[in-house]
């Protein structure tokens, strides 16, 4: 489990319940800092939260398909209970594979891919196996890696569009509440609720967009990035083992894709590895 993410949310609300329930009292007349629970009840307005977390979702059905929406719970996984995405296991994977091709041939690979639990790594190898031409594989997986791209994109998206439309229906019920207080002036006993709408809806779209929404798409990133990585190291190690390439200098060539700052985390030996710490 991905516990950042939850220490960040819990961290994040605790955060603004300290704002909003700190006092820091009167110390030249004896009043010392409190915390004043009753300024809670002061950041709930329903009407508010009808506005912003309505507006948000009105705005994402209108601009996005059905099946965005049920892609979220999945979404939730990936943040809390991710796959873990390892480099270093796919080059070894990679490398002896390549091994086992030098010395018994491509055919002699098709058992050791039945027990290979990626899917795409276990696919790829059998474009191999079955003498697809190098530039029909080299077509495949890159057109396979750009799907990854612009779905894992369109998925963030959602989330970043999510994002601009908190403040924005926040600042439309700033209005709203502004156009109410002016036609109440006259009766002071509307005034408050009509400026608890016009401040406290820009307050909800803020932390709905800064907490939620904009982070989860960053994170949605992340995990595209390690899983991206480790495609695109599969990708290169099976167009080099359709090539014919020493294994060593394929577990080089491959190590050389992972960035210098997460080499050095996994640590250990590699002529590739040594290189970039120079």
């Amino acid at each position: 489990m991905d516990i950042t993410t939850i220490i960040g949310w819990v961290l994040g609300i605790g955060v603004l319940v300290f704002g909003i329930m700190y006092d820091k009292g009167d110390p030249e007349n004896g009043v010392a800092a409190q915390m004043i629970v009753d300024n809670l009840f002061n950041f709930i307005d329903v009407p508010s939260i009808a506005v912003v977390l309505g507006g948000c979702i009105s705005g994402l059905m209108v601009a996005f398909p059905l099946n965005i929406f049920a892609k979220i719970p999945r979404h939730l996984k990936i943040m809390f209970l991710p796959t873990k995405y390892r480099p270093q296991d796919y080059i070894t994977q990679i490398v002896d594979l390549a091994t086992e091709a030098r010395i018994n041939g491509l055919l002699s690979l098709e058992g050791k891919l039945n027990e290979t639990k990626d899917e795409f790594l276990k696919s790829s190898m059998m474009l191999v196996v079955d003498a697809v031409e190098p530039d029909k594989v080299k077509q495949l997986l890159e057109t396979e890696l750009e799907y990854l791209d612009e779905r894992h994109a369109q998925d963030r998206a959602f989330y970043d569009k999510a994002g601009a439309f908190g403040p924005a229906f926040g600042m439309i019920g700033t209005l709203m509440g502004l156009v109410n207080l002016l036609k109440q002036l006259s009766d002071p006993d509307k005034i408050a609720p009509a400026m608890a709408l016009a401040l406290v809806t820009t307050f909800y779209g803020s932390c709905l967009a800064n907490m939620i929404f904009i982070p989860m798409s960053n994170k949605l990133k992340v995990r595209h990035e390690e899983e991206y990585l480790c495609k695109m190291i599969i990708a290169e190690g099976v167009q080099s083992i359709q090539a014919g390439d020493n294994p060593r200098f394929i577990e080089e060539k491959l190590t050389n894709l992972i960035p210098g700052i997460m080499a050095k985390k996994m640590g250990g030996g590699g002529g590739g590895k040594e290189k970039k710490g120079k």
